[in-house]
């Protein structure tokens, strides 16, 4: 009998895929622990938006075995069923609701069966408004409850939006460039918080920023051509002359 406890959360393995002839993911395998926080680093067209879209069921593999929590099928999945299994993509450029405030972003957010309007006019219990005053708190936004998110900072609209993620419970998050733009305190403070997410979700990370991935001080996988380049420490990483060669030298 298989230990789930022991079961990556998200293992992927030869999975290619093809646009027009050009391979965006070539045989590609990853795994991905539970609670782990992984950054992947690599050059302009190394496949990791496609290693993202593939997960997500946005694009489908042309090969290969993309499995979360050791039986859900990924390839076999649509977006919607995916999301719904615990798994959550922030993009790059922050998709939150400008025109409400922080705190209704948060309510939308909330697993629910009721409609967005519904859901705006119905009354919250105590335990639901306090675990929302709870994440904002969280993400650093304690004081904006009211704020209307189309009034935050960059930095800021990124926070709201990995909130948004944790606030539906989702087990794995995908991170795509979570501190492009963001000022040096932004950025530090989004360190800190993806590193407060350890042990509680999984989480992947994609990120240019070399100081930050640094900062998070976890397993660093480099792709290059769709495929593992190198794996292991940032210390590990950097030192490899392929690695050196195809990303950091450039």
């Amino acid at each position: 009998m298989t230990d789930t406890a022991q079961t990556p959360l998200l293992y992927l393995d030869g999975v290619s895929v093809s646009f027009d002839g050009f391979k965006a993911l070539n045989d590609l395998s990853l795994l991905v622990d539970r609670g782990e926080i992984r950054s992947v680093i690599g050059p302009n067209g190394a496949g990791k938006t496609t290693m993202m879209d593939v997960i997500t069921g946005k694009t489908r593999p042309d090969t290969g075995t993309v499995l979360f929590d050791g039986s859900h099928d990924l390839t076999r999945l649509d977006e919607a069923s995916i999301a719904n299994l615990g798994i959550g993509r922030k993009f790059q450029k922050p998709t939150v609701f400008e025109n409400l405030t922080v705190f209704q972003n948060l309510e939308l957010a909330r697993k629910s069966p009721r409609g967005i309007l519904r859901t705006l006019g119905a009354r919250l219990a105590g335990a639901e408004r306090d675990g929302i005053e709870d994440m904002i708190r969280r993400i650093g936004l304690a004081g904006r409850e009211r704020t209307i998110a189309g009034a935050l900072s960059h930095g800021q609209k990124q926070w709201l939006e990995i909130g948004m993620l944790l606030i539906q419970d989702q087990r794995l998050l995908l991170l795509d460039e979570p501190v492009a733009g963001m000022t040096d305190r932004e950025t530090e403070a989004t360190a800190a918080l993806v590193l407060s997410l350890k042990g509680s979700h999984t989480v992947v990370v994609v990120e240019h920023d070399m100081e930050f991935v640094r900062s998070l001080a976890t397993r660093v996988t480099v792709l290059h051509e769709g495929a593992v380049l190198a794996d292991g420490s940032i210390d590990h990483v950097q030192s490899q002359p392929a690695v050196i060669d195809v990303y950091l030298g450039r």
